[in-house]
């Protein structure tokens, strides 16, 4: 096994393990994560729409195939992350300090890493929109 996959699979396996785990708390609504989450403004019916599509995200990660469905759980996860840092940013690092801004903000670098270390067979190639494996089945 190379590095490269190595730290694919070990930096999705972290992005995947942030999002379905976070997502999941959401859905269940636990109590001090529903609490964050209005700590910082936002309404409580918000906190089931995260955790829907963070479950989703990080299901569509592990998944074989679907290259151009990753893209967008790629931007999603990211989105999600530097929205986090942001939000408690912008609250005062309400509840936590700098912890929850740093955290996020390491998880999107982690997640951006994923994406660039990602195999052949879960890239779309941007010359013909035709995923990895299309291209490979191609060339064989």
């Amino acid at each position: 096994m190379s590095w490269r996959s190595i730290g694919y699979w070990g930096s999705t396996g972290i992005v995947a393990f942030a999002l379905l785990s976070g997502g999941a708390a959401q859905l269940a609504h636990q109590r001090d994560t529903v609490a964050g989450v209005l700590r910082l403004g936002y309404p409580e019916y918000f906190v089931a729409i995260l955790g829907i599509w963070k479950v989703l995200g990080g299901g569509t990660l592990l998944a074989p195939r679907l290259p151009r469905l990753k893209e967008w759980a790629y931007a999603g996860a990211v989105f999600d992350f530097t929205g986090a840092a942001a939000s408690h940013a912008a609250a005062g690092y309400i509840g936590g300090g700098a912890f929850h801004v740093i955290v996020p903000l390491v998880l999107a670098g982690i997640a951006v890493a994923s994406w660039a270390l990602r195999p052949v067979g879960r890239r779309i190639d941007p010359a013909s929109s035709r995923s990895g494996e299309e291209l490979q089945a191609a060339a064989a």
